[in-house]
């Protein structure tokens, strides 16, 4: 055998004499005894957690994979079969939470919302031939004309008319007062203008074109005629709108659409008059609900004879109704919602928290009506409570309240 082959030979020997002295030593060796469990009196740690991750759990005290602080210890004795959460006192102070008491008192109802500025439908007027004929000449050339009451919005030439005047004129000769009477009449169906009618009598002489006048103070908001235009029998000429009284169209939420009603007082600004509140009161609210954004139309009546309001401005609304008396009151940050339950979490005191349904009702000023579900005095959490919620939810609280978990 070579020296290589002695050589190699020797190794194996060695090695396998060194394994079977290892596991005779191991065999030897005293196996580990397990820890001593705990005394009956020290306290049993179901698990580790992050106060700010309470839903991820650990087998062992450590530092927080999540935030830079030491996990805390859930003991058994914490979890009670109940809708009770208890949290150590150190975590609740970590935590930030305050609370604020359940107050009873009055509730002032109020909307703010926004509008937009609209004609008043109530002053639209439209000014028609009362005869077949031709405009000769226009007063008025454009939409959006200012115009004022009994000014001549245009010349027209009428056969009709100017037959009617003759039949003044032969009734004055006549001096036949029935006759008279009938004829004035007929010139004021057609709209000849009482001073025109009055004109013929004393000069004795026809017009060959006749005045069309306006009705109102107002803005011409169509203008269907132009000069040299043929007029028919009932044929619109002109549209006009006064905006001494405009109205506001205003969207109010359909759940604080309920105490809404004609004659509550409104405030109306807009951003061309910083400063300047309009007051008005609530004319009509619209029957409908709009579907995509679930409001209702309020509409409102501003006077506004210096003109300051215009259609199509936008305006910030604010509509106010009675108050509620004696109502319990809930700062609005306690309240969770998630849609399909709204909850508050009641402070017991030495660390006990308790999930709570409640009804609410409405809510402005940072605060909410509760109708059903808390007691005054009561004391409510306002910071940190989806926490302490999220905790409810890990504990089962919630079912056992005879509700789902969020």
């Amino acid at each position: 055998m070579s020296t290589t082959m002695r050589l190699i030979a020797a190794i194996a020997v060695l090695l396998l004499v060194g394994a079977g002295w290892l596991l005779m030593r191991g065999g030897a060796e005293p196996v580990a005894k397990p820890a001593p469990t705990a005394k009956s009196s020290e306290r049993q740690v179901l698990y580790w957690y992050d106060p700010m991750r309470p839903d991820q759990h650990f087998g062992a005290p450590g530092r927080s994979p999540f935030m830079a602080m030491d996990l805390v210890p859930k003991y058994a004795d914490e979890v009670e079969p109940s809708t009770v959460v208890t949290i150590d006192a150190t975590v609740v102070q970590n935590l930030g939470v305050r609370t604020a008491r359940v107050t009873r008192g009055d509730f002032w109802q109020r909307v703010d919302t926004t509008g937009r500025v609209v004609a008043d439908e109530h002053s639209r007027v439209t000014v028609t031939a009362r005869a077949d004929g031709w405009v000769e000449r226009l007063t008025v050339r454009a939409e959006g004309e200012p115009v004022a009451k009994g000014a001549t919005l245009a010349h027209i030439y009428s056969p009709v008319i100017a037959a009617a005047q003759d039949e003044l004129l032969l009734a004055l000769g006549a001096h036949d007062d029935a006759l008279i009477a009938a004829a004035r009449a007929r010139l004021e169906a057609l709209a000849v203008p009482a001073a025109d009618i009055a004109r013929i009598v004393t000069t004795r002489e026809v017009s060959k074109l006749t005045r069309v006048l306006s009705p109102i103070d107002g803005y011409v908001m169509r203008l269907d005629v132009r000069e040299g235009s043929a007029v028919a029998l009932d044929r619109p000429l002109f549209e006009l709108s006064s905006h001494a009284t405009v109205w506001v169209l205003a969207e109010v939420p359909e759940r604080e659409s309920g105490w809404i009603g004609r004659d509550r007082p409104v405030e109306v600004t807009v951003a061309a008059h910083p400063g300047v509140v309009f007051e008005g009161d609530v004319d009509y609210v619209y029957p409908d609900v709009e579907q995509a954004t679930r409001t209702r139309r309020v509409r409102i009546v501003i006077e506004n004879r210096e003109e300051h309001l215009h259609p199509g401005m936008y305006a910030d609304v604010v509509l106010y109704g009675g108050a509620r008396r004696d109502v319990l009151l809930v700062p609005s940050e306690a309240v969770i919602r998630t849609g399909t339950r709204d909850v508050v979490i009641v402070a017991e005191g030495d660390g006990r928290f308790r999930p709570v349904h409640v009804e609410l009702g409405a809510e402005r000023g940072g605060q909410t009506i509760v109708r059903a579900g808390l007691d005054v005095d009561d004391e409510v959490v306002t910071s940190g409570q989806f926490l302490i919620d999220s905790e409810a939810s890990l504990t089962g609280a919630y079912q056992r309240m005879g509700s789902e978990a969020p």
